[in-house]
């Protein structure tokens, strides 16, 4: 029980715990002060990133408190854009690891600057913000965006490395919803590019600072030189430290059910006895590394939550060989992205609605979704 114990994390791990927050979310003033860093936000996307529960049922959870969608329009929609953006990932599959619209234009560099990282761009809200991510692995909304409209756009790096850095430290980090929300800011995924400007963060940051590279208005963002301090962009190594590898214990007249670092539903097939491997695929963690912060709220979450769940550090192929004497067919996973090489029995994920397939546009989808509302 208790809080993940990682410095100053907010997050707290047991079920109980995540549905007592879930019950305590107020979608009314989520809608008007979102947008604010002190804002009215629900601190439940590292529960939805790792499938721990779905935005379908946290769309039941708070209508079932009597609120009308056309209330709490604005919640529902940005629990909509997480669903958009894997819907695109699972139609576009590895096309959204590149430009998927547009090639990002100008590209000075293939890194992000030194200065984003060490939180010393001189922008107040930037720099506090990045070095309380380093210490909680999360990040508002808005914040996200401020730093990726500054590392894509006024440095000019490639979107691709500046998005992995955020992954890697986000306790939420769903790699669909953030490379696609990184090239929306970059224009790769957009018709034009986010930028904001020193007026927009000192209003929804609640600072006055002025005389920064930002302090310009939006009219001079296209003709901006590179500044000085953001000229620095060396190599960015980024690896996942993951436990040792250590062998499970399968009862062969069981089925297997394989959770990963994105389905760990408590829920999820609860009611069978079952062998519950915690599968953690070296490559998975090469294409798509994550840190140790991430590494060990993952874990945390799943043994607090899942009985007599074992970790098994490998791919599933050498999981199969290694102890499965029976059939494929006895292995159990969710429908997603990364566990598309798994074989065996592929059960879907919770979606809020029946809107599947690639949509250009976030609203073309949402139009589909909102019909499917009873306002």
């Amino acid at each position: 029980m208790g809080l993940f114990e990682h410095q100053n994390s907010i997050f707290p791990i047991s079920y109980t715990e995540i549905l007592q927050r879930i019950r305590k979310v107020d979608p009314v003033k989520y809608g008007s002060t979102r947008n604010y860093i002190n804002g009215s936000v629900t601190y439940l996307s590292p529960y939805i990133s790792r499938g721990v529960i779905s935005t379908k049922f946290v769309l039941s959870e708070v209508v079932s408190r009597g609120y009308k969608p056309a209330q709490i329009e604005k919640f529902i929609q940005e629990l909509a854009w997480r669903d958009y953006w894997q819907q695109v990932w699972i139609s576009k599959g590895d096309a959204i690891n590149f430009d998927l619209k547009h090639k990002q234009v100008p590209v000075s560099n293939t890194s992000i600057s030194k200065t984003i990282v060490e939180a010393n761009t001189g922008i107040e809200a930037i720099d506090k913000a990045i070095k309380e991510f380093y210490k909680t692995g999360y990040l508002h909304n808005h914040l996200r965006m401020y730093i990726a409209s500054i590392a894509c756009n006024i440095s000019q790096s490639h979107w691709k490395v500046p998005a992995q850095w955020m992954y890697y430290h986000l306790l939420d980090g769903d790699w669909a919803s953030n490379a696609l929300s990184w090239q929306w800011v970059a224009g790769a995924n957009a018709n034009k590019k986010y930028v904001a400007n020193q007026d927009n963060i000192n209003k929804y940051c609640f600072t006055q600072q002025t005389d920064t590279f930002l302090d310009v208005p939006y009219e001079a963002f296209p003709s901006l030189e590179i500044p000085n301090m953001l000229n620095d962009t060396p190599q960015l190594v980024l690896k996942t430290p993951l436990p040792e590898h250590n062998s499970v214990v399968i009862d062969e007249s069981l089925p297997t059910c394989v959770y990963n670092f994105y389905n760990l539903d408590p829920l999820w097939k609860k009611d069978i006895s079952a062998n519950r491997i915690l599968l953690l695929e070296p490559s998975h963690f090469e294409k798509y590394p994550v840190s140790q912060k991430s590494i060990d709220f993952m874990i945390k979450i799943s043994e607090e939550n899942i009985e007599n769940i074992q970790i098994y550090v490998g791919e599933f192929n050498d999981l199969v060989k290694q102890y499965n004497k029976g059939s494929e067919k006895d292995f159990f996973y969710k429908e997603h992205p990364l566990s598309d090489h798994y074989e065996g029995i592929e059960e879907p994920r919770e979606w809020m609605f029946d809107v599947q397939g690639y949509y250009p546009s976030f609203f073309a989808f949402w139009k589909k979704c909102k019909k499917q509302l009873r306002y």
